[in-house]
């Protein structure tokens, strides 16, 4: 890895931010490749109405997810890379708030899964998949510190090794020809393997993490800073999950498996966009610090526009090979999923604008607002839902996720007067960011 970035002349920073997004791209492709070859057999297996049940679980655990994270994920990132030798007090502080709201979240889940008309295997297995939620919350502080200091290869590392158990253990599932719970009990053990890679590569690489410390008086700032980023996350991650679960109680499980099928390719076109908003981050931080405001601004605008423009392209390919990706991968049975990728695809754009402009927001500490667009996504996603799967079924409710994006991430920009300024920097770039494409290689490596 280190030989490619010789080879191109990179040196320093420059360096650094090559291979960091060289690692985060090569563990994404990956994890894409795992999905393919081993969550392919898996749905193949499982059938529609199984797998269906399996992602209705997963659904239903995500929408609690963001009480345990608390909106603490880019706040950490922020203050981990202002501050870093602060770090074992913002992680030990981090680790604990998070562990409380986690335990909060699981109790939530236990509480509204009687709630509502749903089988009882379907109950036990959404609270077995919910203590996924204690590895995944907790120990992302590492992976948040990694990330601010630049360093995607020990992430990577971690992850891969975790790609290879878990994928073991499925194949192996599916050799013994397991049945449907066996599968969900794996994918909870997934986020183990990942919380204790994340351990062992923080103690090889930094130190241990009982040098980690709990300062109490630092706890209002942190949830005084993630109470808004909590609010627009619950609305976000309502308006991402939520129509598999109104799917599931509206239609039958078997739609979610069609829908979640459509899902699954998305993670394969989004990687692109989210690595260089996660990779760009502290770099933008910085050019915020240290530069002028033209430059912070030219810098944005370049940021967003490369984002955006390499997800209008990723989304057009897609688009246009719906029918042979399901076909050839998941199979006939899967065909009605078809309609709903060529529609689907383009979430990418949506969440491309949606993010960039959204990291744009934290980095100016402007995130209070940020709850009034990501609600008014929330409300536009139930209603239409509500309205749109009774008569158009999945096919509603993927023209329902586009819509809801654009809303949130972007149409709301223009209402909200902090934001204006972000609104029209996301027009410009959806019109002429086609051009900043050229600087891509130069954007990264020139961003500090």
């Amino acid at each position: 890895m280190k030989a490619i970035s010789n080879y191109i002349k990179l040196e320093g920073n420059k360096k650094k931010v090559f291979m960091n997004v060289f690692w985060a791209m090569l563990g994404k492709i990956i994890n894409m490749a795992a999905a393919l070859l081993v969550g392919i057999l898996v749905a193949r297996y499982l059938g529609p109405e199984n797998y269906g049940v399996m992602n209705y679980v997963i659904s239903y655990v995500t929408l609690f997810s963001v009480i345990s994270t608390f909106g603490l994920s880019n706040i950490e990132v922020r203050e981990l890379s202002r501050t870093p030798e602060k770090k074992d007090v913002i992680l030990g502080t981090c680790f604990i708030i998070r562990f409380f709201f986690t335990t909060i979240a699981y109790l939530a889940i236990a509480v509204t899964v009687f709630v509502f008309d749903t089988d009882s295997f379907t109950k036990a297995m959404i609270l077995i998949y919910g203590l996924s939620l204690y590895s995944t919350s907790c120990f992302e502080v590492v992976r948040n510190y990694f990330t601010s200091i630049v360093k995607n290869e020990y992430i990577v590392k971690t992850e891969i090794v975790r790609i290879i158990i878990g994928s073991a253990i499925k194949l192996v599932l599916l050799a013994v020809h397991a049945p449907l719970w066996c599968f969900i009990a794996a994918i909870t053990f997934d986020s183990v393997l990942v919380a204790s890679g994340y351990i062992i590569s923080y103690r090889r690489t930094v130190s241990e993490i009982s040098s980690w410390s709990f300062n109490k008086d630092i706890v209002p700032y942190y949830i005084s800073q993630s109470f808004p980023l909590l609010l627009s996350g619950a609305a976000i991650i309502v308006y991402q999950r939520i129509d598999q679960v109104m799917i599931g109680n509206m239609i039958d499980k078997e739609s979610v498996g069609y829908f979640a099928t459509a899902g699954k390719f998305l993670d394969i076109i989004l990687f692109l966009p989210t690595v260089l908003t996660q990779t760009v981050t502290p770099l933008i931080v910085k050019t915020k610090r240290d530069s002028s405001n033209d430059e912070y601004e030219k810098k944005s605008y370049q940021f967003i526009s490369i984002v955006v423009w390499t997800s209008i392209i990723l989304a057009m390919i897609f688009s246009l090979l719906a029918y042979p990706m399901i076909r050839f991968t998941y199979g006939v049975q899967y065909m009605a999923a078809v309609p709903v990728l060529q529609i689907m695809a383009w979430k990418t754009v949506g969440m491309a604008i949606s993010s960039s402009g959204g990291q744009l927001i934290i980095i100016e500490n402007k995130q209070k607002w940020a709850v009034l667009r990501n609600i008014a996504g929330c409300v536009v996603c139930i209603l239409l839902n509500l309205l749109l799967i009774p008569k158009y079924g999945i096919v509603g409710s993927a023209y329902v996720t586009i819509i809801t994006l654009f809303v949130s991430g972007y149409i709301a920009n223009s209402f909200i007067p902090p934001y204006r300024h972000i609104f029209k920097l996301e027009c410009k770039a959806l019109i002429t960011g086609w051009k900043e494409l050229k600087y891509l290689k130069t954007f990264l490596v020139s961003t500090n």
